[in-house]
């Protein structure tokens, strides 16, 4: 089944119900929509795309976004979505490495070095001439897709320097539509999902369930996150949901208590990509009432590992509720969830291990990495790299990363990336990367860092020539050298401890 479908039967059963706005501003119905996407599937496909083709998006979010990614879908290709927060140097090499054959982007990003120099046939940009005369373009039919051809494929950060690309398939996501609807929350055609966290994640990815009920989506105006505004979309659109980082949820909980703004117009927050903290989320309740549901997946995974529901984050009467809502729920219905020790055999009850998921969620593997796919998918099983426990309950608490990933905002930040490109200039002798909690990040970058002749600015441009700009440190610290175990391996945990003693709280 092509994903494309959920579109086609919106259309075809409600043409008239708004589908996309932009603000509280509704810009086209089903019916419109659908014919936009089949126009603009039409122009790829007389571009000499082929069913199977890869093409990049890279916008930030955009009225056109869900249409650019319909339009992939309906021609038969595989959407790569690209983060816009990405140097353009991280953008060519994904570009490159999943050999997209072509790009939708956004006008601001479009004139980059990297879409410039890259093997790209075609870019379209929303706006344009060129834009207007591919929606001009003789309609197609949704091309016919297998269930296990690849519709996604999503580049994580890498923990070797280059990210790899997650292939997720049609039956992947339609089986995270359907885990939507079992564990996270029900549909109604008068809901509106928001998208103020990247659409080229998760946030993007809940589209389905949203189109599937032709139900309706909205791009803000700013295009991202601000409190304000989502609460004024709440009040015009109403029944508004949405996906946030926790540090999101924070900042909206922290505006709502200021402002005294009514929650009336909020639906569902769904919230995930990072630690919630009890007392946060204890705040969030007292404050917006019972509209929050926390879910846990990975890229691997996508938003479909396990789920806290609604039900449980509010029952405060049940005397397990404290350690409850510090956990990342259930296993969602379609999944099979273990923790599991290094030879694979699941640990007792309330012992940590690492979390091993299994279902049609899964991904098929790396594109073009065989030993990674290997790595992670194991007898079936993905391998998160994740540690937990499970309670008697089956409910999962995660106690660290071992993968030592730092979530910034919501964003994936692995050190090893921001290491290597430290250690490019040549005062550096060594260096380590670790994140220092933060209470409106939820953890920032640190850099600990050993040599000569070397110091903070320096640093800074090195790391805004190669990377992006959210993943260089936010401090460095300057040291004789790094500590060691007897085998010469960095003790990152005991850079952990330290920032901890000095920031206890």
């Amino acid at each position: 089944m092509n994903l494309a479908q959920f579109l086609v039967r919106a259309a075809r059963v409600h043409p008239d119900r708004p589908a996309l706005l932009h603000g509280a501003r509704t810009l086209w119905r089903y019916g419109e929509l659908a014919d936009r996407v089949a126009r603009l599937a039409g122009h790829l496909r007389s571009l000499g795309l082929a069913p199977g083709d890869r093409i990049a998006l890279l916008m930030k979010n955009h009225p056109c976004y869900l249409e650019s990614l319909y339009a992939a879908w309906w021609a038969g290709l595989a959407a790569v979505p690209i983060n816009a927060k990405l140097h353009h140097e991280e953008v060519a090499y994904i570009v490159d490495h999943s050999e997209a054959a072509a790009m939708l982007a956004s006008d601001d990003l479009a004139e980059s070095s990297a879409v410039a120099s890259s093997r790209l046939r075609a870019i379209l940009v929303p706006g344009t001439a060129a834009y207007a005369a591919a929606l001009a373009a003789a309609p197609v039919a949704a091309a016919p897709r297998a269930p296990d051809d690849l519709a996604w494929l999503f580049y994580t950060s890498g923990t070797t320097g280059r990210p790899k690309g997650v292939m997720l398939t049609h039956r992947n996501l339609a089986t995270m539509t359907a885990c939507y609807f079992i564990d996270v929350d029900d549909v109604d055609p008068a809901d509106a999902i928001v998208y103020a966290a990247p659409m080229s994640h998760g946030a993007g990815l809940y589209n389905l369930p949203f189109v599937a009920r032709a139900a309706r989506h909205v791009v803000p105006e700013s295009g991202g996150f601000d409190p304000p505004e989502l609460v004024a979309l709440a009040l015009d659109v109403g029944r508004l949901c949405l996906f946030a980082a926790p540090t999101m949820v924070h900042r909206l909980v922290e505006h709502v208590a200021a402002s005294g703004a009514s929650c009336d117009g909020f639906k569902t927050i769904v919230y995930g990509g990072g630690p919630m903290y009890g007392q946060d989320i204890r705040r969030a309740l007292a404050t917006m009432g019972a509209r929050f549901v926390q879910i846990y997946g990975q890229g691997e995974s996508p938003m479909t590992i396990t789920a806290l529901s609604r039900a449980h984050l509010g029952d405060a009467a049940d005397p397990r509720w404290p350690e409850r809502i510090e956990s990342v729920g259930v296993a969602q219905a379609l999944v099979e969830v273990r923790v599991v020790d290094g030879d694979g055999n699941d640990v007792a009850t309330g012992a940590t291990g690492e979390v091993v998921v299994r279902g049609d969620t899964v991904m098929a593997g790396y594109w073009r990495n065989p030993e990674a796919t290997a790595q992670a998918l194991r007898d079936g099983w993905l391998w998160t790299g994740d540690l937990g426990a499970l309670d008697g309950d089956g409910f999962l608490t995660l106690k660290d990363r071992s993968k030592d990933l730092i979530i910034s905002g919501g964003s994936n930040i692995y050190p090893r990336e921001v290491e290597e490109v430290l250690l490019r200039h040549p005062g550096v002798r060594e260096v380590s990367v670790v994140g220092r909690a933060d209470p409106r990040w939820g953890e920032v970058v640190v850099a600990f860092v050993a040599g000569d002749g070397v110091d903070a600015v320096a640093l800074d441009a090195l790391c805004l020539a190669h990377i992006a700009r959210f993943k260089r440190p936010r401090e460095y610290r300057f040291v004789a050298a790094l500590p060691k175990n007897h085998y010469g391996k960095v003790l990152k945990t005991a850079l952990r401890e330290q920032l901890q003693k000095e920031n206890p709280s």
